[in-house]
């Protein structure tokens, strides 16, 4: 037996999020259902994000057991012949059985995309949230240094997880411009349920001037998921990457 990882690009256009379940077709699912027929086994992966419905991702990870006697290293190309365009294993090596993607120490990257322009571009409405109107990004980067750092990220959570800690740790929040797209980017040890998009919702209504830079920070010590912006729309969002120590 042995575990393989798979790192899994994929556009979550069509699909509804990560994780299996009753509602609709999940990366999940098709993983599995491919793995499945390509091993002879049966195939149970195990994702290290559970990315939501619409969410696209550069780098998910993921592993699985199997006694295929495909080399781990050959199984992106076997598994890539099986899979639809819309997700791609970039990567697939071997790793020791007690790796597990949820449980080792990593740093996750996730990018916000916002097309900010007056009229929308069909080719990227997929991939950007369309945003018409004008944005103060200095003061959006400096209510996002009132993020960074160890704290408890109570307001930036949806109030539906059951998760018991809510304190995480920001390594990174930038607001970059290109032209006319804005890139919301954020490096973390592990975020909350919807807690990306809710600080991107926050930081857009600082810059529209809904909230001055300085109320950030009375919003995160609020714990009050109430206190803080909408939970912007999921197809801005990109998993970037996951880096493990």
């Amino acid at each position: 037996m042995r575990r393989i990882k798979l790192t899994v690009a994929y556009d979550g256009t069509n699909y509804c999020g990560w994780q299996i379940q009753p509602n609709g077709i999940t990366i999940e699912e098709v993983l599995n259902k491919k793995l499945s027929r390509l091993t002879g086994e049966d195939i149970r992966i195990i994702g290290a994000s559970r990315t939501d419905s619409g969410v696209h991702a550069l780098g998910n990870v993921a592993v699985f057991d199997s006694e295929t006697g495909i080399p781990p290293e050959r199984l992106a190309y076997a598994l890539n012949q099986r899979l639809p365009d819309d997700i791609v294993i970039t990567k697939s090596e071997e790793v020791p059985l007690d790796w597990h993607p949820r449980y080792c120490n990593c740093t996750k990257t996730y990018e916000y995309h916002i097309l900010n322009a007056k009229i929308q571009d069909p080719t990227r409405r997929l991939t950007r949230y369309f945003v018409s109107y004008h944005l103060d990004l200095e003061k959006m980067r400096r209510a996002a240094g009132y993020l960074v750092g160890t704290h408890d990220f109570a307001s930036f959570c949806n109030v539906r997880t059951n998760v018991e800690d809510t304190v995480r740790t920001i390594y990174e929040l930038s607001v970059i411009e290109e032209k006319d797209e804005i890139t919301i980017r954020i490096r973390g040890n592990g975020f909350l349920y919807n807690m990306v998009r809710i600080i991107v919702g926050t930081l857009l209504r600082v810059g529209r001037n809904f909230y001055t830079p300085e109320q950030v920070e009375d919003i995160l010590e609020a714990k009050d998921r109430q206190a803080a912006g909408v939970t912007a729309p999921p197809h801005g969002l990109m998993l970037v990457g996951i880096e493990y120590e």
